[in-house]
């Protein structure tokens, strides 16, 4: 256990604390509150809400930032984003051990990461599921399509998303809007893809095209939604769940609060709070509640549980099995961008469009024939959007091409000029895989080191295996087929085996999941199948961190489909004395 000397006890006793305000503690907290439980609801980060003018930065000019828009440490996504955290926070250090690469993001605001993210809501299919039975690599979820298949749906119709029925097997179709129309570049890259075999459907992505209630408008496709939308008609889990849940009256928000260690009762090993740090006056603090949920993010849950030792869980809370920290993993991420010629000298028109792609590519191939055992899929971007810090840089990856090799850009009217002729005629491509979960791939804390807070840290062991290099190399190919096919050049030299085709650092795609594992064997898992502890019964995880394998989709929609229904679970266990 963690010191606890001088602790300032909080005298209410909640019905349950949650530990962040993301995707998954925003719909246990307004899930809960709507049902009348009182929650205490603790974000490590400041108050946000992208409708008040103190953190508006939607529609703002460059020359309004001091950076023009540049990024810093605390907001790795420009000065603009929405984002508040970063990879690298002064105050919070961890490493990675040698031999071995992990980036770690943290998002210390309300809201969490739901704030920065494309918004690509996708559900995961029926074999996203059943991968180790069936193809016999990694482990089958203790849940199946048809458990969460429902809270899918329920949350379609809370939250909103855009998109079309395409009657694709594992990418099951969900309860849509009306998506955006394709822009130019969209339509090129769709036709071209056809050619080569590969599909090109309308994104699914959390925008609403037209008002679903009183309380959100519609988006006037600013293509700003990284930065928070003061219409509320983009998803993020402030605006949407967080600040209606406190507004029932039964929410206790407490921000800047870093929580330390969950507390347990010595008899019965049962939780009974929370302790944190005050970020503004470094005092300790103590929460006390029947019920303790984390939705600290995949990492920091699991550093919170492994720090709270004590007499009865001397491994760890949750932790008899071992597995908390371990089978970490991130989605696989690499990309190219191209010049397309087709696409210059356009006539100047608003091509804004939602604040991502209007189209994607969902995984179309079996790997049962390939070299890697899982799939990907394809992120488009390009056209005309709205000029940030850098923009026009990248018209020097493609001077080779030009005719008596012009020299391009420069200064002044030489330099307006060119880039007036290419804007809007650059287009990138992005795979986003699933990997393989590895038990080798863990966080621990790490004995020698605490952060500002006092809390002990985390270090890293990650690397990528085989199965994702040959992936990435798979999506560096299928780039350059499309890119080819339409008549565009793409820019630089094509990542090879040296830099693993291209292929992020693992944790550089912010997907990462695993490390509080659920299953149906407690010698195998932290967790069971309704996110609850094994070993404490009134202790549930939701955020990503109970998911046993990545999918080929992005998880924000799983999180909040399994967090409701742990949430319903908990209300359903309260109502029956079982908690």
């Amino acid at each position: 256990m963690l010191d606890s000397f001088n602790i300032k006890k909080e005298k209410t006793t909640f019905d349950v604390v949650i530990v962040g305000s993301g995707a998954g503690g925003g719909m246990a907290a307004y899930q809960l509150a709507k049902a009348g439980a009182k929650v205490c609801l603790l974000e490590a980060g400041g108050y946000f809400d992208p409708a008040d003018p103190k953190y508006i930065t939607q529609l703002k000019n460059p020359w309004e930032s001091p950076r023009r828009g540049a990024s810093t440490p605390l907001r790795s996504f420009g000065d603009f984003d929405a984002a508040w955290g970063g990879w690298s926070l002064p105050d919070e250090p961890y490493k990675a051990m040698e031999g071995t690469d992990f980036w770690w993001f943290r998002s210390r605001m309300l809201g969490g990461r739901t704030n920065h993210w494309g918004r690509i809501s996708l559900r995961f299919g029926p074999d996203d599921f059943k991968r180790g039975s069936l193809t016999g690599i990694g482990d089958d979820w203790p849940i199946g399509y048809e458990d969460i298949a429902p809270y899918y749906d329920k949350v379609d119709r809370l939250v909103g998303l855009f998109g079309t029925k395409e009657g694709i097997r594992n990418e099951p179709d969900g309860i849509y809007l009306p998506p955006p129309k394709p822009r130019l570049h969209e339509l090129m890259i769709k036709k071209a893809a056809k050619e080569v075999g590969v599909p090109v459907i309308p994104s699914r992505m959390a925008m609403l095209t037209k008002p679903i209630n009183d309380s959100r408008g519609a988006c006037f496709y600013c293509g700003q939604c990284n930065r928070g939308c003061q219409a509320y008609a983009d998803f993020s889990s402030s605006s949407v769940l967080c600040i209606p849940a406190v507004q029932t009256g039964n929410v206790t928000l407490i921000n800047n609060a870093m929580v330390k260690e969950v507390h347990t009762d010595p008899v019965t090993g049962k939780a009974t709070g929370v302790s944190y740090v005050n970020k503004i006056d470094l005092k300790d603090y103590e929460i006390n509640a029947k019920i303790v949920v984390l939705a600290a993010s995949t990492c920091e849950s699991a550093r919170i549980l492994l720090n709270s030792k004590s007499s009865r869980h001397q491994n760890g809370l949750a932790n008899s099995s071992g597995v908390v920290g371990k089978y970490l993993n991130d989605s696989t991420g690499a990309g190219r961008g191209a010049f397309v010629p087709a696409l210059m000298d356009r006539k100047r028109y608003n091509e804004d469009g939602v604040g991502g792609m209007h189209v994607y590519t969902p995984w179309w191939l079996d790997n049962s024939k390939l070299d890697f055992p899982r799939g990907y899929h394809i992120e488009y971007s390009g056209g005309m959007g709205m000029p940030g810090f850098g923009f026009g840089m990248g018209m020097q990856g493609v001077q080779q091409h030009f005719p008596g090799n012009k020299r391009l850009g420069g200064y002044g009217a030489g330099l307006k000029e060119d880039v007036r002729r290419m804007y809007g005629a650059f287009v990138h491509m992005d795979g986003r895989g699933e990997p393989i979960p590895l038990e080798s791939n863990y966080c621990e804390i790490d004995p020698d080191k605490v952060d500002k807070y006092g809390i002990p840290t985390l270090r890293f062991h990650y690397k990528w295996s085989e199965n994702e290099v040959k992936q990435a190399k798979h999506m560096q190919d299928t780039f350059e087929e499309i890119i080819h096919e339409m008549g565009g050049i793409a820019i630089g030299d094509k990542p090879g085996a040296d830099t693993n085709y291209g292929l992020a650092k693992p944790g550089q795609i912010i997907h990462e999941i695993g490390t509080v594992r659920m299953g149906n064997d407690p010698s195998k898992s932290a967790l069971n199948k309704w996110q609850q502890a094994h070993d404490v019964k009134n202790l549930f995880v939701v955020d990503a961190a109970p998911f046993v394998s990545q999918g080929d989709k992005n998880v924000t929609w799983t999180i909040l489909a399994s967090s409701w229904r742990t949430s319903d679970y908990i209300i359903d266990q309260v109502k029956t004395n079982k908690l």
